[in-house]
């Protein structure tokens, strides 16, 4: 008796693995990330407003960022309507397909400089959701509360994960290549975080995310 393999995660994140780095693209990447994280930043965005009111205080209101926004946006759509509109989730998808390139630049995965456009060698795939059949119109609403012991555990593993970069860092410095062991734990914290993403934020699934690296 052979026992069915599950179905895939509606987020899926991969990197390939690099046979050899770069010495020097890794000795000087927080300079060479800024650039492009400027970028995401404004892209990310939607600014602040700052005026003064008859008391003659200065007020300053800031947007909740574009991200925050499609979050709202897409609650309101799925509970009221029951719909996802199919160009929010398509620019929702390449937002992060975006974010995930820099991602991995910074955390020396790859020496291709981050596109706007091309995958390159980091793969996010987000399945798009039949809300009438796949998702319940209610959940949306608390996803963000039940996502909490991932955050818990998210926070424990991105400061491991932190650490393991800096150790990337000089083993790339010294010998050209990554440790394959601290490269899959890395792609790994950042698999585990899209899943949570897709789950408490993008609202794409009702399948809690597994508690996994893998």
């Amino acid at each position: 008796m052979t026992t069915a393999n599950p179905a895939p995660y509606a987020a899926r994140l991969d990197v390939d693995y690099p046979e050899t780095l770069d010495r020097i693209s890794t000795a000087f990447r927080l300079i060479y990330l800024i650039p492009i994280v400027i970028l995401l930043a404004v892209l990310s965005s939607n600014g602040s407003s700052t005026w003064t009111n008859e008391a003659g205080e200065t007020v300053t209101q800031t947007g909740g960022g574009i991200a925050g926004g499609l979050f709202i946006a897409t609650l309101l759509m799925i509970v009221i309507r029951q719909r996802y509109p199919r160009w929010w989730f398509d620019f929702a998808r390449e937002l992060n397909r975006f974010s995930s390139r820099v991602g991995a630049y910074g955390a020396l995965l790859t020496d291709r400089y981050p596109s706007t456009e091309d995958e390159q060698s980091v793969h996010l795939e987000f399945d798009y959701p039949d809300v009438e059949r796949d998702l319940n119109r209610w959940l949306p609403l608390v996803k963000w509360f039940l996502a909490i012991p991932h955050y818990l555990v998210l926070i424990v593993l991105g400061i491991g994960a932190f650490f393991a970069v800096i150790a990337a860092w000089f083993a790339i410095l010294f010998t050209g290549r990554y440790p394959r062991a601290l490269f899959d734990f890395v792609v790994g914290v950042g698999r585990w975080s899209a899943r949570v993403n897709a789950y408490a934020f993008l609202l794409i699934t009702d399948q809690y995310p597994p508690f996994s690296l893998r």
